[in-house]
């Protein structure tokens, strides 16, 4: 006696020949038009700035801010396009999508993120337009990598329009916390531990809660990496780790505050590379290293530093955050992202939570301690006023206060990011987007033209089961099908 039973998995619509370009073309206009009406050069990038040196006594054009803030936001630039594509290329069928659509939105993200900044930062009340010079675009890069650290969490689970919708409810989100934590309650957060890591985090980490997929187990086979993804993924890491000194002192202050900034990433980005390393070794029974661990733990001193950046920290207090920020975040992906996917059903692709979200809370904490226990025998008067801007409204904030504030700062990166991306993962869970199927997640081929031949895959699965033996046949182009054969 034979009996087959079948079960179909549900098929999804993932063309996009509609959606995508409607999306792109219709939002592209809409930035060309809030920019004619709203955005116009700065002082410093406008014609005028011949008469403007005039006026002001400036001999020479190295006066000009471009030529102070360039190098970084060359530096940050590239992290953005290069650093963060490249480091999410280790999914074996999945670099097309990993570059390729970090690029995009990246691309959408600064547009809107300049526009958004520009209404809550410098907004002319006079004139009602928006100056834009070389700084702008450094805070644009930045507002867009809070959207690109939230893409890590649902690489690959998502549809191209769904990150373009992410993108933009990000960082709407990004530029109201961003002034609340900048401007409302002062905090200092040069390098973006609050505002862009942790904020970033727990964004992605939330709308991947809500779109959890049961049946992930289905497209396992393209999760894994290969050789050279892998290596391709190590070439973003690397970008990352060499550019992150600039990352953390793009738009602190000239002179010592920037210099500062540099001099504590770079200890602490070395600090952090030995103790990866060795609790990746330690970890593994055979002492062999993880490249996961080396692709992506290396890398959370350069977060967990960003809030403390330009204190006064000293070198050896640099050395002590990267050792514990290696330690913490290697034992996350060896413990908590196994946890935090079987218990709290969060699937997290890249792991963002070890990489930024705790890092962050971690560079939050940092910030607060060494704020409040800043002092004038270490900072000298007039630095403890330049470093922690006390002057206007704020000339009478304490250094204690100020600790309190920085600590309600990480607290309101953390709501605006857990309510938001709730808020957003909701939206983005209408069946309206195309996104893949669970047996298609991490697939090139499902947006993209992969011009090579199709390798198909069929996997077999026995289970015993009674008197029954039951075949599970599962190919990637191909409708699951179940087989009972009863003996």
């Amino acid at each position: 006696l034979t009996k087959h039973t079948y079960y179909f998995s549900q098929q999804k619509n993932t063309n996009i020949r509609l959606t995508l370009p409607v999306v792109c073309f219709v939002w592209q206009i809409a930035m060309i038009i809030l920019f004619g009406v709203f955005i116009r050069y700065d002082e410093e990038s406008d014609t005028h700035w011949v008469e403007t040196k005039a006026h002001d006594n400036i001999t020479s054009d190295i006066e000009n801010d471009f030529y102070f803030r360039y190098p970084s936001f060359q530096d940050v630039h590239v992290m953005i396009f290069v650093g963060f594509g490249f480091l999410m290329t280790f999914l074996k069928r999945y670099s097309f999508g990993a570059v390729g659509f970090n690029f995009l939105i990246a691309s959408f993200g600064l547009q809107w993120a300049l526009l958004m900044q520009g209404w809550f930062h410098s907004l002319d009340p006079q004139t009602g337009k928006i100056f834009i010079g070389v700084e702008s675009l450094i805070n644009a890069d930045f507002c867009v990598a809070g959207c690109l650290i939230a893409y890590g969490a649902v690489l690959g689970k998502v549809s191209p329009v769904q990150l373009l919708v992410m993108t933009l409810f990000g960082v709407t989100l990004f530029a109201v916390e961003e002034y609340i934590i900048l401007n409302l309650l002062h905090a200092r957060d040069a390098g973006g531990s609050m505002v862009i890591h942790t904020f970033g985090g727990y964004y992605g980490l939330t709308i991947s809660w809500v779109l959890y997929r049961p049946n992930l187990h289905q497209s396992k086979r393209m999760q894994g990496s290969v050789y050279h993804s892998d290596i391709f993924a190590m070439i973003g890491t690397l970008f990352l780790w060499m550019f992150w000194p600039s990352f953390n002192s793009a738009i602190t202050d000239h002179g010592d505050g920037q210099h500062r900034a540099v001099i504590n990433t770079y200890l602490c980005l070395a600090s952090t590379v030995l103790t990866t390393v060795a609790i990746s070794s330690f970890s593994q029974k055979t002492g062999k290293l993880d490249m996961v661990h080396i692709q992506n733990s290396t890398l959370a001193g350069g977060v967990a530093l960003g809030t403390a950046a330009e204190f006064m920290i000293s070198p050896y207090g640099a050395l002590i955050v990267g050792f514990l920020c290696g330690i913490i975040s290697t034992m996350g992906y060896i413990f908590i992202s196994p946890f935090l996917e079987k218990t709290l059903k969060i699937q997290d692709t890249c792991g963002i939570h070890n990489l930024h979200a705790m890092p962050g809370v971690i560079g939050g904490i940092v910030g607060a301690i060494t704020a409040a226990a800043a002092s004038e025998s270490v900072y000298g008067k007039q630095g403890l006023i330049n470093t922690f801007d006390f002057t206007g409204d704020f000339k009478d904030r304490t250094v204690l206060t100020q600790g309190g504030y920085q600590a309600a700062g990480m607290c309101v990166s953390i709501v605006f990011g857990v309510a938001g991306g709730a808020i957003v993962g909701s939206i983005l869970k209408l069946p309206i987007w195309g996104d893949p199927a669970d047996e298609n997640c991490f697939d090139d081929e499902v947006y993209w033209e992969v011009r090579e031949p199709a390798t198909h895959h069929l996997l077999f699965t026995i289970q015993p089961l009674g008197g029954a033996i039951v075949f599970d046949l599962v190919s990637r182009d191909e409708l699951q099908t179940t087989f009972e054969i009863y003996i």
